[in-house]
C-alpha cells in the first residue's frame, strides 16, 4: 500500500491550493482567537451595524449633513452607488459561484459571536465588499473624507474574522471586488478630477497677488457667501472685500467696476451673473468665488475653492467665454439680457425653483424629476413660434455651451466657449410628467415625440402671450412677445486656475 502510494502524484496546482487553504485556516485561527483589548464589544456591533449597508447610508448622510459642499455631496453619492454595484455583485454572482461553508466557531469566544449567525454562502465578504465600495468610491471623489471613512471599512472587513463570519480569503476577496465595483462606477460617471476643465480659449489676465487692485463684491444673501468672504479675506490681504445686501448689489459692482482692475464675485449664480455682465462691458477680467448652492458656472469653470481662485489671481491665468444673449432683455430699455449657464420659457423657471431647494438633499437627477411632477400637474402648454412653426411646448431650454449630462436639465460643459447654443424642447401633449421623464431618459441630442435638441447659434422665438415668465440664471422676469437668443463670443474673461499637474510642468 505505501508502495502504490509513494507513485500517486499531487500536481503543483493542488499543492498550492492546500497550501493556501492551510494558511487561510491558520490566519482565520490566529485572528478569532486573539484577544485585542476593547474589540470584543467594537467589532461584533459595527459589523451587525453594516448589515444591509445601513451604516453607509448613515455614513453617507453624515458627510452631506457635516460637509455641506458639492464635492461632499458627490462622495457620498459615488460611495452609495459603488456599495450598490458591489452588492448586486457579490450576491447574484458571487455567492452562487463559490458555495464554501462557513468557518468552525470553536475558535472564536462566544462574547464576540454574532447574535444571528449569516446563513449564506461565505465566499465572498459581502461585508467586506460593501465597505470596500464605499470607502473607495467616496476617496475617488475627495480624499479628505476618503480618509475619514477608510479606517471604519478597514476595521468592518477585520470584524467579519473576529467574530468568525468569514475567512481571510473571503474578506481579502469581497474587499478587492467592492473595489473594482468603485472604479467601474467611475468608468461609467468619470469623478469631476478626471473631466477636462474648459481651458478654450486660454488668455492672460493681471497678475494681482494678495488680491492687490482686486475688489470683491459679496452678496450677503447667497448660500455660504459670507462664511465665504471671510476666507477671501484671509487668503487675500489685499483685497477689497465689500459685503452688500442683494438690493444693493448692481450699484455696488456698477461702482467697483470703475475702480478696479478687476472684479471679484461672491454668491450664487445669479450674483455671478450681475458682476459677469458689468465686468465684460467694463473690460476688466472676473473672479469668481463660489459661494451660492449649486454654482455651476464656478464648478464648470473648474473652481470649487477660493483657493483655486487665489491660484488664478497669483499666476494671471484665465479663459475666454461666451455669453449667452436674448433680446430684447428684461430691462424697460430693451437693452439684451445675458445668461452664463441657462435661458428657459414655459414651465422651467418653477421646475429650477424646485429642483435647486431638492438638488442638495437627494442629487440633481432624482430632484429634477420630482420637480418635473410637481410643476406639471394642472399646467397647461406654452404656446409660442419656434423657427417660424407654432407649437405647443411644456419648456424651452437654451444652454450657454454644450451641456453633457443627459435629459432636458443642465448638466455639465466642457466648453464654455464653443459659440454654440444647447437647445431642448419638451414638446406639449398628454400626460407632461411622463413626456418631461423620457425626456430626462432621452440623448441630449435626441429628437422625439416628446423631446427634441440640437446645437444651434441663433434662435427666434415669438407669439408670446403677455405675462409668459422666463428664467435666465436662476432670476425669473417676464417674457417679451418676441426675442433672438443667441451668443455674445469670447466676450468674458475669467480667472481660471490650470490644472495642478499642468501648471507644474511649465
Amino acid at each position: 500500500m505505501s508502495e502504490l502510494t509513494s507513485h500517486v502524484s499531487v500536481s503543483p496546482g493542488r499543492r498550492v491550493a492546500e497550501w493556501l487553504s492551510r494558511r487561510d485556516h491558520a490566519v482565520f485561527h490566529a485572528v478569532a482567537s486573539r484577544h485585542w483589548p476593547g474589540a470584543d464589544r467594537v467589532l461584533p456591533r459595527l459589523s451587525q451595524s453594516a448589515n444591509h449597508g445601513l451604516l453607509w447610508f448613515g455614513a453617507a448622510a453624515g458627510i452631506v449633513a457635516v460637509g455641506k459642499s458639492t464635492r461632499s455631496r458627490r462622495a457620498a453619492m459615488r460611495g452609495v452607488a459603488s456599495l450598490a454595484l458591489a452588492s448586486a455583485t457579490v450576491n447574484t454572482v458571487g455567492k452562487r459561484s463559490v458555495r464554501r461553508i462557513r468557518p468552525v466557531l470553536d475558535a472564536v469566544p462566544l462574547m464576540r459571536q454574532l447574535k444571528r449567525q449569516p446563513v449564506t454562502t461565505s465566499f465572498p465578504s459581502g461585508h467586506s465588499a460593501s465597505a470596500a465600495a464605499f470607502a473607495t468610491g467616496v476617496a475617488l471623489e475627495s480624499k479628505g473624507w476618503g480618509a475619514v471613512v477608510a479606517p471604519v471599512a478597514g476595521a468592518v472587513a477585520l470584524s467579519r474574522i473576529y467574530t468568525g463570519a468569514h475567512f481571510p480569503s473571503d474578506v481579502a476577496v469581497g474587499a478587492a471586488l467592492g473595489v473594482g465595483a468603485a472604479f467601474a462606477v467611475r468608468g461609467l460617471v468619470p469623478t469631476r478630477d478626471q473631466l477636462p476643465s474648459p481651458g478654450r480659449p486660454h488668455t492672460e489676465a493681471p497678475r494681482l497677488p494678495g488680491g492687490k487692485d482686486l475688489v470683491v463684491v459679496v452678496n450677503k444673501a447667497s448660500g455660504s457667501a459670507t462664511a465665504k468672504a471671510a476666507l477671501v479675506r484671509e487668503a487675500l490681504p489685499a483685497a477689497e472685500v465689500r459685503e452688500v445686501e442683494p438690493d444693493d448689489l448692481c450699484d455696488e459692482i456698477d461702482r467697483a467696476v470703475k475702480s478696479a482692475r478687476a472684479l471679484g464675485v461672491c454668491g450664487g449664480d445669479g450674483t455671478v451673473n450681475r458682476a459677469a455682465v458689468a465686468a465684460a462691458r467694463a473690460g476688466i477680467p472676473l473672479a469668481v468665488f463660489p459661494g451660492g448652492t449649486l454654482n455651476h458656472f464656478a464648478y464648470d469653470l473648474g473652481i470649487e475653492t477660493v483657493d483655486d481662485t487665489c491660484r488664478a489671481l497669483t499666476a494671471g491665468d484665465a479663459v475666454k467665454v461666451d455669453l449667452g444673449r436674448f433680446t430684447p432683455g428684461p430691462n424697460p430699455d430693451g437693452a439684451p439680457g445675458y445668461f452664463l449657464n441657462t435661458f428657459s420659457l414655459g414651465v422651467y423657471p418653477e421646475l429650477v425653483r424646485i429642483r435647486e431647494h431638492w438638488s442638495p438633499r437627494i442629487g440633481g437627477w432624482p430632484a429634477g424629476v420630482l420637480a418635473a411632477f410637481q410643476v406639471l400637474r394642472g399646467e397647461r402648454p406654452l404656446e409660442a413660434e419656434v423657427r417660424g412653426k407654432r407649437r405647443g411646448m411644456w419648456m424651452l431650454f437654451a444652454g450657454n455651451g454644450l451641456y453633457q449630462r443627459m435629459g432636458p436639465t443642465p448638466g455639465r460643459r466642457f466648453d464654455l466657449a464653443d459659440g454654440l447654443l444647447d437647445v431642448r424642447v419638451v414638446h406639449g401633449g398628454r400626460l407632461p410628467g411622463l413626456r418631461l421623464m423620457l425626456a430626462a431618459l432621452a440623448g441630449p441630442l435626441s429628437r422625439s415625440a416628446f423631446h427634441a435638441a440640437g446645437r444651434m447659434r441663433r434662435l427666434r422665438v415669438a407669439g408670446i402671450e403677455p405675462g409668459t415668465p422666463l428664467a435666465f440664471d436662476g432670476e425669473v422676469a417676464t417674457a417679451p412677445a418676441a426675442f433672438v437668443v443667441d451668443k455674445a463670443d469670447e466676450a468674458l474673461t475669467v480667472y481660471r486656475p490650470l490644472p495642478i499637474a499642468l501648471s507644474n510642468s511649465l
